[in-house]
């Protein structure tokens, strides 16, 4: 389970060093992709092809289905965290999530998410001011 937050930097090579507690979960393969709100997602082998087999039964015939598959298929990247700890983050999702120098890798149960720093503060900012409501919404769901 991927649970905290480390703030590391990405170089001008765009490889990130993944922090030790989530390479031991990670392994020496992992599968990043395009993540929700701008951020990144980094899946460890073994959960990327759960999440890609529930993927594969969304429906062809609905539009929405087929667009988010195909932007999480064909935006995955088996990346390989080499000997000490870092990934190379592909250019078209390091634009995409607009990775600069400092990022902040979030645990997230399944998976890691990156993203950018300031785009982070203001996500989780925004977040903790809302914290009180969403979790009365989960509660008349039974979830919290």
């Amino acid at each position: 389970m991927f649970i905290g937050e480390y703030t590391h930097t990405v170089d001008d090579k765009k490889r990130l060093s993944v922090p030790a507690k989530f390479r031991r979960e990670l392994g020496k393969k992992a599968v990043v992709t395009y993540g929700l709100n701008k951020c990144l997602s980094i899946y460890p082998v073994k959960e990327w092809k759960a999440f890609a087999e529930k993927l594969a039964t969304l429906s062809m015939g609905k539009s929405e289905d087929r667009g988010f598959s195909r932007t999480m298929l064909s935006g995955a990247f088996e990346v390989e965290i080499d000997s000490i700890g870092r990934i190379l983050i592909p250019e078209t999702l390091k634009v995409y999530a607009s990775l600069t120098e400092k990022v902040v890798l979030t645990g997230v149960y399944d998976r890691v998410e990156v993203w950018d720093e300031s785009t982070w503060k203001s996500y989780k900012s925004q977040m903790v001011s809302e914290a009180d409501r969403m979790a009365e919404q989960l509660g008349e769901r039974g979830v919290f």
